[in-house]
């Protein structure tokens, strides 16, 4: 038995919804803890591309109990597009339950994201639009709607009509937006309220109880380690706690529950939105790399922001999250350079750092130390063993567990299931040797 958590190590994008599918299969319970609908999981089966906000990974499989947890934000249409979705798929959305006590994003959430969004002229983030930002501030701000008080109709009643009239002064007097209607918002929410009632639970009991019959969970969040609100790359982050340690705030369990964490990192380096990005190339190579890595966001197709793999964010996320193994994905990216550089450390002012700065000027500062490897020029997509890897590869592999201090224990070399090396399961399956750190085999 092994609860995990599975987090991306950079600034999401790093194809966590490949790996959670591929965990799915070991597990018995896929849980999202984080997040919203501003973000996104590609998953590929069959060369079928489902596309997830949502709904965890796990859903693919029909033996695994998906739970959306108190952490995440819902947004009840969205959500119930996804479900039909999946249904004319003929995939079974029987066993998707609901925490009751998730909050819900409301229109007034999206017009206020949008409009605040672009009052903040060049300070603008970079948001998705989609309200997430809102929705987490009215938790905050402790007038928030919940699962709970979709299934109660009058509470839903009494609860919008103030809520809205309040909202309507910020739309009118702030933004100068036309108000919103609370009587067609409440028939609205009450149309998704019985479809989603079904599903709803009370999701922190149903993970304790599974914990309890030491079945195997996987906890999956949404975004990166920095785009963590407390931890990232502030304030160009979003809104909640993508780190390990927001996975038992969101799915309502204990520290002591969870077993190990994996983090997830491409190959190389991107991130959507404004901020700080040292390792950026925006022509030649990073044209490169955005071409043959398809990178353009799941949520709004925006094209991502590539550069070189950068080690000194990476070894940050092992220390935020406990991370005590790797997927490195998309590896196949880089199959047809003559060269590969590595950022090993900072130059901030002219001192070499090897730690991130907290400080967001001095981030804008950093200016990256490279190492530089040779290519391997010739495919990976075939290889299923690390056996089978070009030597280049294989010591590229072996460089970034050396840097970042943590054995990999997956590989993935394109979208499908089929295109991975597994070193190890972080599930169940044996610790074994999976590369090197510091030249030494890790146990």
């Amino acid at each position: 038995m092994a609860n995990v958590i599975v987090i991306g190590a950079q600034w999401g994008d790093e194809g966590k919804g490949k790996i959670t599918d591929l965990l799915s299969k070991s597990a018995d319970v896929v849980v999202r803890y984080q997040g919203g609908v501003n973000a996104g999981h590609t998953v590929v089966v069959n060369d079928k591309t489902f596309k997830l906000h949502l709904i965890p990974s796990g859903i693919l499989y029909p033996d695994k109990e998906c739970i959306i947890g108190s952490g995440t934000v819902i947004d009840p249409k969205v959500l119930i597009q996804e479900l039909d979705q999946l249904q004319a798929l003929n995939i079974s959305t029987r066993n998707l339950l609901i925490s009751q006590t998730a909050h819900v994003t409301m229109p007034y959430h999206r017009l206020i994201d949008k409009a605040s969004e672009e009052l903040r002229g060049e300070r603008k983030l970079g948001t998705t639009g989609r309200g997430i930002g809102p929705t987490y501030a009215d938790k905050s701000e402790r007038i928030g709607i919940r699962i709970l008080d979709l299934m109660e109709p009058e509470v839903l009643r009494e609860q919008l009509t103030w809520t809205i009239n309040y909202k309507n002064v910020i739309l009118e007097k702030l933004y100068n937006l036309p108000p919103l209607d609370p009587q067609e918002i409440i028939t609205e929410y009450r149309e998704y309220a019985e479809r989603l009632r079904p599903h709803v639970v009370d999701a922190s009991l149903k993970i304790y109880d599974a914990v309890k019959r030491r079945r195997n969970i996987l906890f999956e969040g949404a975004q990166g380690t920095l785009l963590d609100l407390d931890h990232g790359t502030y304030p160009y982050v979003t809104s909640s706690n993508p780190v390990a340690g927001g996975a038992c705030v969101g799915a309502g369990i204990g520290p002591t529950m969870i077993d190990r964490v994996i983090g997830v990192a491409k190959a190389y380096t991107t991130r959507v939105g404004e901020g700080p990005f040292p390792t950026e190339m925006v022509e030649g190579i990073g044209q490169i790399l955005c071409e043959r890595g398809a990178e353009f966001g799941t949520t709004t197709g925006r094209k991502r922001r590539c550069g070189w793999f950068d080690a000194v964010i990476v070894r940050y996320a092992v220390r935020i999250n406990g991370i005590d193994c790797l997927a490195i994905t998309k590896l196949d990216v880089l199959d047809d350079l003559d060269e590969i550089k590595i950022c090993v450390a900072y130059e901030i002012d002219g001192i070499r750092t090897n730690e991130f700065p907290s400080n967001a000027r001095q981030f804008a500062r950093c200016k990256p130390i490279y190492e530089t490897l040779p290519g391997w020029k010739q495919s990976t997509e075939n290889c299923r063993t690390l056996e089978e890897l070009p030597k280049q590869a294989l010591d590229y592999l072996k460089f970034l567990a050396e840097l970042t201090e943590v054995p990999i224990a997956i590989v993935s070399l394109g979208a499908s299931r089929e295109r991975t090396i597994i070193v190890e399961d972080p599930i169940h399956g044996p610790k074994r040797a999976l590369l090197y750190a510091n030249g030494t085999p890790v146990a």
